[in-house]
């Protein structure tokens, strides 16, 4: 635990669902922490919780707002500007920001798809784009990419979010096997159902907010398991890491019984 007394997390997304559990849990462990997401009063309340919590190592951790957009260049570099100025060296950069969607590709304009694009993919490899030469100099980095079950497979009402999700595969599958020998270490993660907004904040076609929590998640994973098996899964220096409940054995079947797996695509409800 005392290596925790020495680390800086970095987190997008950071001021609900599984990127506020994430930062709790560092804040636990005694891990500094660099929260950022668009809401600087929901990310000011998740760094006061984090001042309350009693670190396990008794580690005098920090933690710092700075608010970013994942979707404007822009502000990531502004935001990463500011890190800079911390002049701290960044252990862990976790990019958990992004959008869900719910609409039928048919319905969808290609606005939604280039929003969810941008938030979801080009965010994330624009910020890894910034942090990775400081990473390089400092001689050693973990950098975190939080995906989606359906990053594995497609899914009814997910087609751009799902896209989105396997570009980072392919891009941070080759990050990695670029730069493990510069001791920098990647981790994909997929979670599964996870009790979250994510669906109530989801995209539909016409681009509004879905306001409804899919009954999947209702019964989900909560955050808390989550953020504990994913830093477990950094611990580990995990490539990849599923997270869930029953619904991960869909990845399984999509593997090895590819021809089940359509049948069951066509059928399960998608919400």
């Amino acid at each position: 635990m005392d290596y925790y007394s020495n680390t800086t997390v970095w987190i997008t997304g950071a001021s609900s669902g599984i990127g506020e559990a994430l930062v709790l849990r560092y804040a636990q462990l005694g891990a500094s922490v660099i929260l950022s997401s668009r809401n600087i009063d929901k990310l000011n309340a998740v760094a006061e919780k984090c001042r309350n919590i009693p670190t396990v190592n008794g580690s005098a951790a920090e933690f710092f707002v700075i608010p970013v957009d994942m979707s404007s260049e822009s502000s990531i570099t502004e935001a990463w500007e500011k890190v800079k100025s911390l002049n701290r060296k960044i252990d862990i950069l976790i990019n958990n920001a992004g959008i869900s969607q719910r609409a039928l590709t048919r319905d969808a304009s290609i606005d939604i798809d280039r929003k969810v694009m941008d938030l979801n993919y080009f965010g994330p490899v624009f910020l890894t784009k910034l942090v990775l030469p400081h990473m390089l100099d400092n001689k050693k980095g973990h950098i975190v990419a939080i995906s989606s079950i359906v990053g594995k497979f497609g899914f009814p009402l997910r087609s751009a979010y799902s896209a989105s999700k396997h570009a980072l595969k392919g891009f941070f599958e080759s990050l990695d096997a670029e730069e493990y020998q510069n001791n920098i270490r990647v981790t994909l993660v997929y979670p599964g159902f996870i009790t979250t907004n994510i669906s109530v904040n989801a995209v539909t076609a016409d681009g509004t907010a879905s306001g409804e929590m899919d009954n999947n998640q209702k019964g989900g994973m909560s955050p808390e398991t989550c953020a504990k098996k994913i830093v477990r899964g950094i611990e580990k220096e995990k490539h990849e890491l599923l997270v869930g409940k029953k619904e991960l054995l869909l990845v399984h079947i999509r593997r090895f019984l590819p021809a089940l797996y359509y049948k069951m695509a066509r059928k399960v409800s998608p919400t």
